[in-house]
C-alpha cells in the first residue's frame, strides 16, 4: 500500500500540494479538462488536471495506511500518513472548491494555447461529489451547497439518472469517438454507473453524518437510487451497460464488451446506505437506514460483520414479516427493535471470522496455449474455444455472451460427454457443474454421471452422491477418491432442448 501511494509522486505538484491526472488515466476520457485542452477538437488523451477524484483516493489511501499502521503500533508510519491525509484534505478544500459553481471542480495542470495552468475548468462535473464518498470535506454550510446541483434538472439531474457534465457545457453530449458507426465511451454528459456509484456513496455519507440543512433528504436519495437501479435492466433483462443517454435512459455504447459492465459498488450502496449498516472498527453495530415512506419493507440476512452474521428488517405495517418497525438480529437472535427508522447503535462483540475455504481446482486452465488440463467432447468439429470455456474458471449465465460448450438439440436418449485430460495421474473426489438454463431453449440434462479412465476402459466413479441438476447455478457431486489422468461428465440432453455446459470444475 505504501508503494502504491508513493508511486503517484510522479503526478504530484508540491507547489500546490495536489495530485494531477490525465482524465483517460482517471477512466473519464472526454471530460471538460481533456476536451477544452484540445480546443474542443478531441479529448481522448491529455488534459491533465488537479481533480477531486485522484486527491480523494490518495486521501483515503493515506488514512487506510495510517489506520493499519496504528493496529500494528507503527507510530511513525501512522503519524506520517495521517499528515499526508491532512495535507491533501487542506489542499483539496482550499484549492479545488469553486465558490462560483459551489462545487469541487478540476483545475488544469496542463498549459497550452487553449488552457492555462491552474485555471478552473468551466463547469460542474459529477466527479465533484467524490470527496464525500471518502468523508473528506468538512461539515460546513458552504460545501453542503454542492448537493443542490444534483437535484436541479437543468444541471446534474437528468430524467434517467445523473449527468457527468451539465447541459450548459459547450460540448455537452457531442460525440467525438466511434467504433465504426457506433459511439464510444465519453464523459461529457452521459450517465455512467461508475460515477453514479461514487456520487450516491457520497450522498449516503452526507445524509448519515453531515448537517444537511434541508438541502437534500432521504427521499431524494431513494429517488436517485431508483433511477440507478432501473438502469440495471435493459428491456426488462438484468444487464448493466457502460453508459447511458441521460435524456432517454438507453445505452449509448452497446459494443461487444458493454453488456454486464458491472461498475461495482451498487451492493455497497444498498447495504451501507439504504439498509444503513454503517461499518465500524469497534465493538459496535450501527444501523441507520436511508429509507422513506415509499419503501414499505425490506430484509437483508446473514451479512458478515465482525465475525458474526447480522440481519436487518424493516416493515412499516407488520403485514410482510409480522413485526412492525426496525428489527436487528445477530446470529438469528433479535438484539434490537424500534418502531421507526431512527439510528440504532448496538454492542456487538468482535470474534474471529470463520475460515474462508478456498479449495484449489485441479481442472481450471485460464489460458488456451498450455497443453494441460485440456478439454474434449464426444461430438466432432466443435468450437475449440467454447470447449475450453468449460475449464477456464469463468462461471456466468448471461444470454448476451456464449460461455461454455453448447450441445446440439437432444432427443432425450443419446449420451454425450465432456472430458478433461489432466496430463498425468490426478487425485479427484468431487466436482462442481454449472449448466446454463433459460425459458426453454436450454435446460439441464435428464441425467448425468461421472466416469474415470482406467486403462482402456471408462468406469463410473464409486460411492457417488449426485445432486439434482441446477439450472443456471452450481450442481455438486462427490465420490470416493479416484486417481486418474482423464475424467468424463456423461449426460443426456432433454428431448428438443440443448444443454450448455458452462463450467466443469474438479477437486
Amino acid at each position: 500500500m505504501q508503494s502504491l501511494f508513493v508511486a503517484w509522486n510522479d503526478s504530484f505538484d508540491a507547489s500546490k500540494g495536489l495530485y494531477y491526472v490525465e482524465p483517460l488515466r482517471d477512466a473519464t476520457e472526454y471530460s471538460i479538462a481533456s476536451i477544452d485542452a484540445s480546443g474542443g477538437q478531441d479529448g481522448f488523451r491529455d488534459g491533465e488536471a488537479f481533480r477531486p477524484s485522484i486527491n480523494s483516493y490518495q486521501f483515503s489511501n493515506a488514512k487506510a495506511i495510517a489506520n493499519i499502521a496504528a493496529l500494528n503500533n507503527l507510530t511513525n508510519i501512522t503519524d506520517e500518513y495521517n499528515k499526508y491525509a491532512a495535507n491533501i484534505k487542506q489542499s483539496l478544500q482550499s484549492q479545488l472548491w469553486n465558490s462560483t459553481y459551489q462545487h469541487f471542480i478540476d483545475r488544469f495542470q496542463v498549459q497550452n494555447d487553449f488552457v492555462k495552468y491552474f485555471d478552473f475548468i468551466r463547469g460542474r462535473e459529477l466527479v465533484g461529489y467524490v470527496p464525500w464518498a471518502h468523508d473528506l470535506p468538512d461539515d460546513n454550510k458552504d460545501y453542503a451547497q454542492a448537493w443542490r446541483h444534483i437535484l436541479d434538472t437543468n444541471e446534474l439531474r437528468a430524467p434517467y439518472g445523473l449527468r457527468t457534465v451539465e447541459p450548459s457545457y459547450e460540448y455537452y453530449m457531442r460525440q467525438y469517438r466511434y467504433e465504426g458507426t457506433r459511439p464510444e465511451c465519453q464523459w461529457n454528459g452521459p450517465i455512467w454507473p461508475f460515477h453514479t456509484t461514487l456520487a450516491l456513496t457520497g450522498l449516503g455519507n452526507f445524509l448519515d453524518h453531515y448537517n444537511t440543512s434541508g438541502i437534500i433528504n432521504t427521499s431524494d436519495f431513494v429517488s436517485l437510487l431508483r433511477n440507478y437501479t432501473q438502469l440495471h435492466y435493459n428491456h426488462g433483462i438484468l444487464n448493466l451497460q457502460e453508459n447511458y443517454d441521460p435524456a432517454t435512459g438507453n445505452p449509448i455504447v452497446g459494443l461487444d464488451r458493454s453488456p454486464h459492465y458491472f461498475h461495482s459498488g451498487y451492493v455497497d450502496i444498498i447495504l451501507n446506505h439504504l439498509v444503513g449498516i454503517r461499518a465500524r472498527a469497534d465493538d459496535t453495530l450501527e444501523i441507520n437506514p436511508l429509507v422513506d415512506e415509499s419503501i414499505a419493507y425490506f430484509r437483508v440476512e446473514k451479512v458478515p460483520y465482525h465475525g458474526q452474521q447480522i440481519s436487518v428488517q424493516w416493515d412499516s405495517t407488520g403485514n410482510k414479516y409480522g413485526a412492525v418497525g426496525l428489527v436487528v438480529e445477530v446470529n438469528d437472535l433479535v438484539v434490537a427493535t424500534q418502531p421507526n427508522l431512527e439510528r440504532l447503535v448496538i454492542p456487538v462483540a468482535r470474534i474471529p471470522p470463520p475460515e474462508i475455504l478456498r479449495p484449489i481446482s485441479k481442472s481450471t486452465q485460464p489460458q488456451t496455449n498450455t497443453p494441460y488440463p485440456r478439454g474434449n467432447v464426444s461430438i466432432p468439429d466443435q468450437n475449440m474455444e467454447q470447449i475450453h470455456d468449460v475449464i477456464d474458471g469463468r462461471v456466468q449465465f448471461f444470454t448476451e455472451y456464449i460461455n461454455g460448450w453448447t450441445t446440439p438439440v437432444g432427443n432425450g436418449v443419446a449420451e454425450l460427454w465432456y472430458q478433461v485430460d489432466f496430463g498425468n495421474a490426478t487425485e479427484i473426489s468431487r466436482a462442481e457443474i454449472a449448466w446454463f438454463g433459460d425459458s426453454g431453449t436450454f435446460d439441464v440434462p435428464t441425467s448425468y454421471k461421472i466416469q474415470v479412465s482406467k486403462g482402456w476402459n471408462w468406469t463410473d466413479v464409486s460411492n457417488a452422491t449426485y445432486a439434482p441438476s441446477v439450472s443456471s447455478g452450481i450442481t455438486h457431486v462427490s465420490w470416493g477418491t479416484e486417481t486418474t489422468q482423464q475424467v468424463r461428465l456423461v449426460f443426456v440432453p432433454k428431448n428438443a432442448t440443448r444443454s450448455r455446459l458452462v463450467e466443469f470444475t474438479l477437486f
